[in-house]
């Protein structure tokens, strides 16, 4: 892969693969020309001169074999062994299909990530926003505000809006957090997924519209909240993410980093999410997130 995206470091995850890419075997046939024959007398009868064979296409080799997922596996439970802390991953190629996750257990509390899933719960709820719900969430998203999260956190209903939400959205691991804090909505790595496919699926509740309009939003986050997922981006790749970040009280104050989102490329479309907990530093957690974002996009790459 080409150079990563800005703090590339790593972090461990293991990895799990879903689907095989389908094989597709072009048909050989053969054609001939119908002779065309001149009745004049003397004129010689041409032959027909048949058309070469096709020759059949090779059947493709599938992109990440069980062998290369078995490597993945031990490289991140390596790599995660000689870190603080503990990371899950979820990824997939919408291009080819495969879908890998790791650490599939854990669950962490989203912090900032959350806010997409706020914007996505918006966007159900109003399919036409306001002038106003639109710059609490540019705020939220591009510059991850706190006060607009709160602001449209009641605009939703709170969790239990959220929660609603989330059953259209399909997700199955997530708990909105209790009265205000939304940022102690708890959730699993796969559920961040199924946020994000909603944000590019056609069979998505949100509209095309919305759709666009959120991954708009987090293709612009302020350079200073760029890191994370972005790790995994080549050279001409477009990102569009939102990150999490959060030391825990209830943890020791070990900080909580998340990050999510959508790698799109000529060769990928990735969406992917990593989060991880009990880390001494937001720097420790973000070499983590990196790493394991790298690991991962260069073996399904």
């Amino acid at each position: 892969m080409l150079m990563k995206w800005r703090y590339a470091l790593l972090a461990g995850v293991a990895v799990v693969s879903a689907g095989a890419i389908p094989l597709v075997t072009a048909q050989g046939h053969s054609a001939s020309v119908s002779a065309l024959r001149k009745t004049a007398t003397g004129s010689p009868t041409p032959t027909a001169t048949p058309l070469p064979t096709r020759t059949p296409m090779a059947t493709p080799t599938p992109a990440f074999t069980d062998q290369d997922r078995a490597r993945l596996t031990k490289a991140l439970k390596r790599y995660l062994a000689t870190r603080e802390g503990q990371a899950s991953v979820a990824i997939r190629d919408l291009y080819g299909g495969d879908t890998f996750t790791y650490n599939t257990a854990l669950r962490t509390a989203t912090a900032s990530i959350v806010k997409v899933d706020i914007l996505a719960a918006l966007l159900l709820r109003y399919p036409h926003l306001s002038d106003a719900q639109r710059a609490l969430a540019v705020r939220m998203i591009e510059q991850s505000d706190n006060n607009a999260a709160t602001a449209l956190w009641q605009e939703i209903g709170s969790g239990p809006g959220l929660t609603a939400a989330n059953a259209r959205m399909g997700l199955k691991n997530t708990i909105a957090g209790p009265g205000g804090y939304w940022g102690s909505t708890s959730t699993s790595a796969f559920d961040q997924l199924r946020i994000l496919n909603a944000l590019t699926s056609k069979r998505s509740p949100l509209t095309a519209a919305a759709r666009r309009y959120a991954l708009g939003l987090m293709s612009k986050v302020e350079d200073a909240q760029a890191w994370g997922v972005s790790a995994g981006a080549s050279d001409g790749d477009t990102v569009s993410l939102k990150n999490g970040w959060l030391p825990r009280t209830s943890a020791g104050g070990k900080w909580t980093v998340n990050s999510i989102g959508r790698i799109h490329g000529d060769a990928h479309d990735f969406l992917i999410a990593v989060i991880s907990q009990g880390h001494s530093s937001m720097a420790t957690g973000i070499t983590t997130i990196e790493h394991v974002s790298q690991l991962v996009t260069d073996s399904l790459d």
